[in-house]
């Protein structure tokens, strides 16, 4: 009997014979894990690559739009964006609940509290992927219902900013922001929830563009559809709420790297703020 040598392995396994009688070396396994390997690095350089292709434009074309620290007024409402840059607004603690807490924090925080002589909560920060879950699990947990929700973010995830108004609609809240604060991209739909909706004359509302989750990876057909699933859900969930879908007119038209600035008189045109008096 012949031993085998040492050095052999997977990829020395004996020869099969096939059907036609010629032998056939099998494949290894250490040569099968080397393709999966393989094929893994070829989704994430798509991946990276999509990344970079959607943002591409805005590095090579910066938007020229002023800064947001720039007063708007009609005609004059498209703003630069970047929120994780959001400029530090001075805050009166004797016109609004909300913590202050310097930077934006990079997820939604919520803190119950009492204002106007009323159970309030606060949610300050992005809404990242995920916080509607945190939201849900939050308000199960409370044992008194807020009556007034007040907001303080440059938006975020917009499947979780629905999920979370969809839940603060069925609590009937009066949703605000006072005068430091922003409601940005995706937070106009949590301020949409409120039965009743106050904005300070000095708050920040705006909108623009937004990603469904689409990736430049898939076929154009389906990047497309998935684009205008979202634009639907979004459209139909304004509706819901008493908001008039057309301000997306004006999100359609925005980049993500900019925001429009919607003005008090747009506000009430559209339903996004209400009579409160």
């Amino acid at each position: 009997m012949t031993a085998r040598s040492p050095a052999s392995g997977p990829e020395d396994a004996p020869d099969t014979a096939a059907p036609d009688g010629v032998p056939r070396k099998r494949v290894g396994t250490a040569r099968i894990l080397v393709w999966v390997f393989g094929l893994q690095l070829l989704f994430a350089a798509i991946l990276l690559g999509s990344d970079i292709a959607r943002i591409l434009p805005q590095i090579a074309f910066p938007s020229t739009a002023p800064q947001l620290t720039q007063p708007v007024g009609p005609g004059d409402q498209t703003r630069r964006f970047d929120p994780a840059r959001l400029p530090q607004r001075e805050a009166d603690p004797n016109s609004r609940p909300l913590p202050s807490t310097g930077d934006m924090p990079s997820r939604l925080l919520f803190e119950a509290t009492t204002w106007n002589d009323a159970p309030a909560l606060t949610m300050t920060g992005q809404i990242a992927a995920g916080d509607a879950a945190r939201f849900a699990d939050f308000i199960d947990t409370q044992t008194t219902l807020p009556e007034e929700v007040y907001l303080n973010s440059p938006g975020g995830s917009v499947d979780d900013a629905l999920a979370i108004g969809r839940r603060l609609r069925g609590l009937e809240v009066l949703t605000a922001l006072s005068g430091a604060d922003v409601c940005l991209s995706a937070c106009p739909y949590i301020l949409a929830a409120g039965t009743l909706r106050e904005v300070a004359p000095d708050a920040l509302v705006g909108v623009h563009q937004h990603y469904f989750g689409e990736n430049i990876a898939l076929p154009a057909f389906m990047a497309v559809a998935d684009i205008q699933r979202g634009q639907g859900e979004v459209m139909t969930y304004l509706d819901e709420m008493g908001v008039d879908p057309l301000v997306m007119t004006h999100a359609l038209v925005t980049p993500p790297d900019e925001i429009y600035i919607l003005t008090a008189e747009q506000m009430a045109l559209y339903g996004l703020t209400t009579d409160t008096e």
